[in-house]
């Protein structure tokens, strides 16, 4: 059996990572995987002293988790800002632990996923990506309609990824940029129906409330030209005032529109087909992805599963990400871009 030492304790690990671990753990289908033991915990950048965090044993450092815990029989959920986690899990990884699911993204950049590569060889270790719209039953039955190709050739993806996330963007400086926020989730969903492909155009705008500015973290768009001709879009806004997780699939001969739950409030997606002279259906169905996500991946560990693409994947999506990123860079730097501030300050 399995324990659990979760590293972070913030959003991640405080309210989504707990809740699901404590539902495997009372529920049936995991089996004898998880270990009875409450989860260990630790958070190296706040006291959480106000903060109930029952259901976790806190301790003081990550020698004291290792002190209470064996590292072949553990799985380490590091939780910690993308931008500082190589570092967390070279201490982890000298510490002995070997097993690691890491939030998303993995990291914020190529260069961060290249240290968490370099670390995982040469300490052996077995690293998986949280990444729950790849375990999405909606994702599952999107692959099958693009394998089985009843509806002739893929054409187009469209993602839209509508949250309203204000206050935590004013509270918690976790993120860099609104890249890095719900794009990887469609990221890695674009890549897995359409396969490789390119950065073709990218933008992002600021989080702006009175003159409270939090610099690219309003929203993100990225375009993405597939190696086998299938273009994809996907925008995330921030600041928006509804939830929708939403993809549109454009067939040859159809298309199809799945809805993603928006929230830990309702756990069911829905799927709707138009065909042009046939009709249109409507299915819905339960997808607690998150869950699935996790409990795969204690399913992998435990029987030595091999993650290595599940990672390259991943390592993939930084990659398209960080191009984004770097377009937009460019563009803000360009002397139009430059002119254009200067006129939106003195205005």
């Amino acid at each position: 059996m399995l324990k659990t030492f979760i590293v972070g304790l913030g959003r991640s690990g405080r309210g989504l990572h707990l809740p699901i671990l404590r539902k495997l753990r009372q529920g049936a289908p995991a089996g004898g995987l998880f270990a009875p033991d409450d989860p260990l915990g630790f958070d190296p950048f706040a006291s959480l002293d106000d903060i109930d965090l029952r259901g976790v044993t806190r301790v003081a450092s990550l020698a004291a988790a290792r002190a209470e815990l064996d590292p072949d029989t553990t799985v380490v959920h590091l939780c910690t800002p993308p931008d500082s986690r190589a570092g967390t899990l070279l201490e982890l990884a000298e510490l002995g632990f070997r097993f690691f699911l890491l939030e998303k993204p993995m990291g914020t950049g190529s260069a961060v996923v290249e240290e968490l590569r370099g670390i995982r060889d040469a300490y052996g270790l077995r690293l998986a990506v949280v990444a729950p719209w790849l375990h999405s039953t909606l994702t599952l039955r999107l692959v099958e309609l693009v394998d089985a190709g009843e509806l002739g050739e893929l054409r187009s993806i469209t993602v839209r990824q509508f949250k309203p996330r204000l206050t935590r963007t004013f509270a918690t400086p976790s993120h860099p940029t609104a890249f890095d926020v719900e794009p990887p989730h469609s990221v890695g969903v674009a890549l897995r129906l359409a396969g490789p492909g390119r950065v073709t155009g990218a933008s992002w705008t600021d989080a702006r409330t009175g003159r409270r500015v939090v610099r690219h973290m309003g929203s993100a768009r990225l375009t993405i030209e597939h190696d086998g001709g299938v273009g994809t879009t996907i925008t995330s806004d921030l600041t928006s005032p509804i939830n929708e997780r939403s993809i549109r699939l454009e067939f040859a001969a159809g298309t199809v529109t799945g809805h993603y739950p928006t929230s830990g409030m309702d756990s069911y997606a829905q799927l709707r087909t138009d065909v042009p002279g046939v009709g249109a259906g409507r299915e819905l169905f339960h997808d607690e992805a998150l869950t699935a996500c996790v409990l795969q991946v204690y399913r992998d560990f435990a029987t030595g599963a091999d993650r290595r693409s599940d990672f390259e994947l991943q390592a993939q999506v930084v990659a398209l990400l960080t191009s984004a990123k770097d377009l937009c860079l460019a563009e803000s730097q360009s002397p139009l871009s430059l002119r254009q501030e200067e006129v939106h300050h003195a205005g």
